[in-house]
């Protein structure tokens, strides 16, 4: 019994506080397990999407992994929004303001409509040299390009599905998020298997085929979204009109949402750039990169799930005007994600062979990605750290501070520890395999480096005194 305290007591929470410490255990886990079975499912189902694309070889696993960062970048202007609404429609709900929780929703879901068409236009006309700036090759630029193509078109529906779910999770309904997302990407692996190889009567369109799936699913997730928010017995209550806007609302959405836009610009810049360098050394070291990158993304979406709580509750507590439940549930996070660390690390140590040859046959890219695997397990307790304190440091509006800290770790100090290693190094000695394993220690010194400034800045407390 000493021993459970001593891992999960709060030492600055008094034991006759109210709520107790088991409470706000309760309520952090009854936020965190739906978002994180969400994205651990997610995780694996969209490992199972490239190995559906692995069957059509390196080229077509490549050519896929490149589209990612220009995604990521055309969905930026949403996920910054998104901070804003999870951030505003937290405080509102904590302040017992259900009116401005849904006034802050409707007015999200506007500009994000007027955005979503803009992106998809965008996205579809500009696809060939977004692949060429993302590192595409001769063997990759035709398929990267139908692809980024296809899923360009359903960007309004990505846009509307991410600020839907935002607000959800705000109030802590992550279970609709939850049910809403797994079913999405099981429509998307179902049609994945119908389009990429021509099954039950569908045509075989390889990865334009995988491409549709994917769009598939995201009119999928957004139908879902779109149906729980518009509930009569929900919390929120979305409708399809023009809504009227407020001064203290937009004000608060663009001051959280530029800062988290720079952030995202400066995350999507590092990981762009870090993703040419490892496109620049071969397909079968971005093959390797895709697959471990499958892994790495189950061990964000672990912690994301948890951070999600935690800026939930970071949110309404400060919404609540109580800075001592703030804190108390910062640190209730971190220790549940340690706990989910622990086991993660531990099933890769022991599966790290078995789930390379789970996407490729080819035995260079799975002794390469066997490698990086060892590398992996020492920044995923860093790596899960640095993603809860981020996520609780934007539930309380403090988003600047994690936009510099992504700025000097990700898109300045992580593409030079890539090149170093991956160039100068691997040349140097290549029986080290560092075209493999170097951008992975450069993910590690990243999360080390993320995970103590976020760490210094929770410490301070400025992030308490935040007003949206």
């Amino acid at each position: 019994m000493n021993l459970v305290r001593r891992c999960f007591g709060i030492k600055d929470y008094p034991e006759n506080s109210q709520p107790t410490l088991m409470e706000l255990y309760k309520e952090n886990l009854s936020i965190a397990w739906p978002a994180t079975v969400e994205g651990a499912l997610m995780a694996i189902i969209g490992s199972v999407d490239t190995m559906m694309v692995g069957t059509l070889g390196s080229e077509a696993i490549a050519a896929v992994g490149i589209t990612g960062q220009p995604r990521m970048i055309l969905l930026i202007l949403a996920q910054a929004l998104c901070v804003g609404t999870t951030a505003l429609v937290a405080r509102r709900k904590g302040a017992d303001d259900r009116a401005g929780a849904n006034s802050t929703l409707m007015q999200s879901m506007f500009v994000v409509t007027l955005l979503g068409f803009l992106m998809a236009a965008v996205g579809y006309i500009f696809a060939e040299p977004f692949m060429r700036f993302a590192g595409a090759n001769e063997e990759t630029l035709g398929l990267a390009t139908d692809y980024f193509k296809i899923i360009a078109l359903g960007f309004p529906c990505s846009y509307w599905n991410l600020c839907l779910c935002a607000a959800m999770r705000a109030i802590g309904q992550t279970r609709i998020t939850m049910v809403t997302n797994i079913t999405a990407n099981l429509v998307n692996v179902c049609f994945n298997y119908c389009l990429i190889g021509g099954h039950l009567g569908f045509p075989a369109m390889g990865v334009r085929g995988a491409a549709l799936a994917t769009t598939i699913g995201t009119c999928v997730a957004c139908v879902i979204a779109f149906w729980f928010s518009m509930r009569p017995d929900g919390y929120l209550q979305f409708r399809f009109r023009i809504p009227k806007f407020d001064r203290v609302t937009l004000g608060g959405l663009f001051k959280v949402g530029s800062s988290s836009m720079a952030e995202s610009v400066f995350l999507r810049l590092g990981f762009l750039i870090n993703a040419r360098l490892i496109a620049g050394i071969g397909t079968s070291a971005m093959a390797t990169y895709q697959i471990v990158q499958q892994t790495t993304g189950l061990s964000f979406t672990l912690g994301d799930g948890i951070a999600a709580a935690g800026a939930t509750m970071v949110g309404q507590s400060l919404g609540a005007k109580r800075k001592d439940l703030a804190m108390a549930n910062v640190r209730i996070s971190r220790k549940l994600s340690v706990v989910t660390s622990l086991v993660l690390m531990a099933l890769i140590l022991v599966f790290r062979r078995s789930l390379a040859a789970l996407f490729t046959t080819d035995e260079a890219i799975i002794y390469g990605a066997t490698l990086a695997f060892l590398v992996v397990v020492v920044g995923i307790l860093p790596q899960n750290g640095r993603v809860v304190y981020s996520g609780c440091l934007r539930g309380a509006g403090d988003v600047k501070y994690v936009a510099v800290c992504s700025l000097i770790s990700v898109a300045i100090l992580r593409p030079i520890f890539t090149y170093v290693l991956c160039y100068p190094v691997n040349e140097a000695f290549p029986h080290l395999q560092m075209a493999m394993t170097g951008p992975w220690i450069a993910f590690v010194l990243d999360a080390f480096v993320r995970e103590i400034l976020l760490y210094h800045r929770i410490r301070q407390g400025k992030w308490l005194n935040i007003r949206l």
